[in-house]
C-alpha cells in the first residue's frame, strides 16, 4: 500500500512545490491559489508547511520536473527548516518522484497522494475503504520501480543463489506486481456486490416514488453543514477539507405532503486523482439517478467562480449534466465584496445559521413538482423494451397488454419524458 503520512503529536514538517509550464493545459498549472490549498490539503493529512516554491518555465525538465535551480532551492529550504517530506502540486511521474527524492534527500510525494492519503484516514464505510484502496493500488502500481531497490532475484532456498538455481528467477518486483493485480481483481469484484446493493436500493426508492436531492459541491463548500441543518443528521462538519466522504442519506419533509431522501456526497477539488474519480465512480454516478442536484456554492470564496467550474465539469463527466440543478450560495453571512446572486434556480442562504432555508425548501419543492409529469403511454409491441426502462426509472401504475399497443401509465422524470413522449395518449 501507499505509505501514509506519519500522525504524530508533532505535524510533520514540510515544503511544497509547484510548476506552472507554458506547455501544460492552463488548470493543471501551479499558481499561488493552488498551494494555498495544497497547503491546507498537507494541514487536513497532518503535516505543517514551512516554505514553498513556485517556478514558472516553458516546459517541465524531463527528470526533476522543475529546473536544477530550483531543486537546489527547496533543498535548502527543507534543510533549514528541519524538514522530512516535500510535496509537490502537479502530478510527478514515477522517475520525477525517484530523481527528487535522491536530489532531496527527502520522501516526495505529489498532490493526488496526499489527497490519497487523506481519503484512507477518512473512509468510514466498507464501500468507501473499498473505493480508496482501489484507487491506492492503481496509482502504486507504476510506481513500483522507484519504491523497491531489493531487486535481486528470488531463488527457492533464498539468500546466497545455490548450485543448480542459477537463472533469472523472478524479481521482486514481477512478484509484487502480480500481486497487486490479484488485489485489484478482488477489491473489482468486492465492489460489483455493493454496486448491486446500490442498485437494488435505488430501485426500491424510485417504485416508492421518493425523489432523491443529491448535494455536490467542492470540499469544505459546507454540504454537511446544511444537511445537519435541514434534517439534523449530526454529521460532524468541520472547517477542513473532505470532512466528508462516506455518503450520508436522510429523509426531509419539504411539505406537509412531501417527503424526499437528501444525499451528502464527497466534495470535489482540482486535479482531482483520476485514479480516486474512477474508485469512486459507482458512488459518484448516483447523480445521474438523482432527481435534482443541490450544487452547494461557497459564496466566501474569492475563488468561487473556478470551483463553480470544477464541479460543473465533474458533473458532465459523470453524465448528470443534464439533470436539474439548483444553486445554493451558501456562507452568505460573512462579508464579500461579491455580488448578489439570484435567479430562478438560485438562492442565497447560511447553513450555519439558518438564513434563506426556507426559500431554499421552496424552491426545491418548486423543482420536483416540475421535474415529475404523469402521463399515458400507448408503445407498440416492438417498442417492449422501454417498458423495462419505465419500471426502472419511473413509476408505473397501471400496464394493459391490448391487441395493438401496451397501455401505461406512469410517473416519469424528465429525462425519461423525452424518450416516451412520442408514444403519449
Amino acid at each position: 500500500m501507499i505509505e501514509k503520512i506519519k500522525k504524530s503529536t508533532e505535524p510533520e514538517r514540510a515544503v511544497i512545490a509547484g510548476l506552472a509550464a507554458d506547455s501544460m493545459k492552463i488548470y493543471d498549472r501551479s499558481t499561488e491559489e493552488s498551494l494555498d490549498e495544497l497547503e491546507a490539503l498537507l494541514e487536513t493529512a497532518g503535516g505543517v508547511c514551512v516554505g514553498r516554491v513556485l517556478q514558472n518555465r516553458k516546459k517541465p525538465e524531463p527528470r526533476s520536473f522543475i529546473g536544477a535551480g530550483k531543486v537546489k532551492e527547496l533543498k535548502e529550504l527543507a534543510k533549514a527548516n528541519d524538514c522530512t517530506l516535500a510535496v509537490f502540486d502537479n502530478e510527478l511521474s514515477p522517475s520525477q518522484m525517484r530523481a527528487l527524492t535522491e536530489d532531496l534527500d527527502l520522501r516526495v510525494i505529489d498532490r493526488s497522494s496526499l489527497i490519497l492519503d487523506i481519503f484512507a484516514g477518512r473512509a468510514s464505510t466498507r464501500e468507501g475503504r473499498l473505493q480508496v484502496e482501489l484507487a491506492q493500488y492503481n496509482y502504486l502500481l507504476p510506481r513500483l520501480t522507484g519504491m523497491w531497490k531489493h531487486l535481486t532475484s528470488q531463488t527457492g532456498a533464498g539468500g546466497a543463489t545455490p548450485i543448480g538455481t542459477r537463472g533469472p528467477g523472478e524479481t521482486q518486483l514481477e512478484s509484487d506486481r502480480r500481486h497487486i493485480h490479484r488485489k485489484l481483481d478482488k477489491l473489482r469484484d468486492e465492489l460489483k456486490e455493493v454496486i448491486k446493493t446500490r442498485d437494488t436500493q435505488r430501485r426500491l426508492r424510485e417504485k416508492n416514488n421518493i425523489p432523491v436531492v443529491a448535494l455536490v459541491g467542492y470540499t469544505n463548500a459546507g454540504k454537511s453543514t446544511l444537511l445537519n441543518t435541514l434534517t439534523g443528521a449530526g454529521i460532524q462538519a468541520e472547517n477542513r477539507l473532505f470532512d466528508t466522504l462516506d455518503t450520508t442519506t436522510r429523509r426531509l419533509l419539504v411539505n406537509e405532503v412531501q417527503e424526499i431522501l437528501i444525499s451528502d456526497t464527497v466534495g470535489f477539488i482540482r486535479k482531482l486523482p483520476h485514479h480516486l474519480v474512477e474508485a469512486f465512480k459507482a458512488t459518484l454516478e448516483e447523480l445521474k439517478y438523482a432527481d435534482l442536484i443541490l450544487h452547494v456554492i461557497d459564496a466566501s470564496s474569492p475563488e468561487w467562480e473556478e470551483q463553480v467550474r470544477v464541479v460543473d465539469n465533474m458533473i458532465t463527466t459523470l453524465g448528470a449534466g443534464d439533470s436539474p440543478r439548483l444553486e445554493a450560495f451558501n456562507k452568505c453571512d460573512i462579508p464579500t465584496e461579491s455580488i448578489r446572486h439570484h435567479g430562478e434556480n438560485v438562492v442565497e442562504i447560511s447553513a450555519k445559521t439558518g438564513q434563506g432555508i426556507d426559500e431554499l425548501l421552496r424552491k426545491i419543492e418548486k423543482n420536483l413538482s416540475s421535474n415529475k409529469k404523469k402521463v399515458t403511454l400507448h408503445l407498440p409491441y416492438d417498442k417492449a423494451g422501454l417498458l423495462e426502462t419505465l419500471h426502472r426509472e419511473a413509476v408505473v401504475t397501471k400496464t394493459n397488454y391490448l391487441d395493438d399497443f401496451i397501455e401505461v401509465e406512469a410517473t416519469v422524470n424528465q429525462s425519461l419524458y423525452g424518450k416516451v413522449k412520442e408514444y403519449i395518449d
